[in-house]
């Protein structure tokens, strides 16, 4: 390869899918280095805010100089520093210093290193989960969509991937609807309730701020407040070590995790539909299915989604291990873990929300493959119904029961063995013992006769609980998503 082919030599080096395949911009820049430290800047600048507005020594001149350069991130620099104090905070704070020169002196004033780190990776992960909320938002109201249009079209359930009952297309995209919404809105919760690490010193005890504060202990707690607020939280973790407790983490990337869950859940049931042709995902014009098989229509995107749903489900773990060995108030083996596995399960949330978004608004539904699925099986299923049909004609119950065991297993084998179709219905019209309903039988073969309730369910779901759960989310649903290749 020529270095015009390659002119960064990016071919030569790993680059992670989530940045050239899979992931959105905006989760992206989420996650970027420019984000995470112009937000080291903007808490720097609201703790020394805190500090002047609480009587510490500080000019406005020396605010001023800070806020001049937040934006001016010189991260050469930095690197350079960093090679040098083989500490990433530090040569940032000089760095910033170097710009800065007469707020050198109170950038960092008090503070630990987990003040910037731990804060902004708490803005970060509060913002990938608002990030995460339209793409699942829309996703959401196009299943509602689905499952109102098709509550009425009978499609054969199954237990055990074996036939079952009848049940309806809408009926099952409730049940994904159902999961998916209860992800939502755990989200959005957790979104609204994340708490901010705040001013907590090196071990938590606020010791450094008491004694810049001259050991006024109201000043220190309104100081943690304060950087609170300014930052955009209003809550903050009451107690902490050097960080906040990494449990938090846990139960961030477990949300995630449950939405995992859901979404895999759904792609799978999509993919078992697409192998019976009674669902297919989107589409594109020209898109190739197999490289072998052009007649191939391949459910890639749901097959996209199940495998980094079962990323996400897995990364998940890597918080809970994280959160049980931390030692006392603190030990850096926390720090590599997490560099890795918050920034990429989000990443590979964003993924699967966005395709979520894009799969379930463009579903194409093929009612008449669903019905004819019913029928090949419906025989089997208004057995009952014929046995009770032929009791209420004044025949003997066993004695029917028993004629219609022998029918059911001879009609099986012929659609096991010889593959043959069922010819129950024929044989029990044949048998003299139901004379008296042979012409009614083909009135009991009604697929949604069979249905039960499942067409009401969908009716009372949507419109008594999902319209007004998914309201508070109108405003954020954007439409579908486009996946990126």
């Amino acid at each position: 390869m020529s270095e015009d082919d390659d002119p960064d030599g990016q071919a030569r080096q790993y680059r992670s899918p989530f940045v050239t395949r899979w992931a959105g911009d905006e989760m992206l820049y989420n996650f970027s280095d420019e984000r995470k430290f112009r937000l080291w800047r903007s808490l720097w600048i609201a703790l020394a805010e805190a500090q002047k507005e609480l009587g510490l020594d500080i000019s406005d001149e020396q605010i001023e100089e800070l806020k001049e350069h937040r934006d001016d991130l010189n991260l050469g620099r930095a690197k350079e520093l960093e090679k040098e104090l083989r500490h990433d905070v530090m040569a940032h704070v000089h760095a910033y210093g170097e710009q800065c020169p007469s707020a050198r002196g109170i950038i960092h004033l008090g503070a630990t290193s987990a003040f910037v780190g731990d804060n902004a990776d708490l803005i970060i992960m509060k913002r990938a989960l608002e990030l995460l909320q339209p793409p699942l938002a829309t996703a959401c109201r196009c299943l509602a969509d689905f499952a109102r249009e098709h509550r009425d079209v009978p499609c054969l359930g199954r237990t055990h991937f074996q036939p079952a009952q009848v049940t309806s297309a809408g009926k099952r995209a409730s049940l994904w609807l159902q999961d998916l919404l209860e992800d939502l809105e755990n989200i959005a919760e957790l979104a609204e309730s994340i708490p901010f690490r705040g001013a907590k010193g090196t071990t938590g005890t606020q010791a450094s701020y008491l004694s810049l504060f001259d050991g006024d202990e109201e000043k220190v707690k309104k100081l943690d407040r304060k950087v609170a607020k300014k930052m955009g939280f209003s809550d903050v973790v009451p107690v902490t070590g050097q960080t906040y407790p990494r449990k938090l983490d846990h139960r961030i990337l477990s949300t995630l995790s449950g939405l995992a869950v859901s979404v895999h859940k759904m792609a799978t049931d999509i993919r078992l539909m697409a192998g019976m042709k009674e669902l297919e995902e989107p589409f594109g014009k020209k898109q190739v299915g197999s490289s072998a098989m052009a007649y191939k229509r391949n459910p890639m995107r749901c097959e996209r989604m199940t495998g980094l749903c079962r990323f996400i489900i897995n990364t998940a773990q890597n918080a809970a291990f994280t959160g049980a060995d931390q030692w006392l108030e603190r030990t850096l083996d926390d720090s590599s873990n997490r560099r890795l596995s918050l920034a990429e399960s989000a990443l590979a949330a964003d993924s699967v929300a966005r395709l979520c978004s894009n799969v379930t608004d463009g579903l194409v539904s093929r009612p008449e493959v669903m019905r004819r699925n019913v029928e090949a099986e419906l025989p089997f299923m208004a057995t009952e119904d014929i046995l009770m049909a032929a009791v209420k004609a004044g025949g003997d119950r066993q004695e029917l029961h028993e004629r219609i065991r022998k029918h059911s297993m001879a009609a099986a084998r012929e659609v096991k063995e010889k593959g043959r179709e069922n010819d129950l219905l024929e044989r029990i019209k044949g048998d003299s013992a139901f004379d008296d309903i042979a012409d009614r039988i083909d009135d009991m073969l009604d697929p949604t006769r069979f249905m039960g309730r499942a067409p009401g369910q969908v009716r009372e779901f949507l419109e008594r609980d999902v319209e007004s759960r998914l309201s508070r989310f109108e405003d954020l649903m954007t439409g579908p998503e486009e996946p990126r290749v």
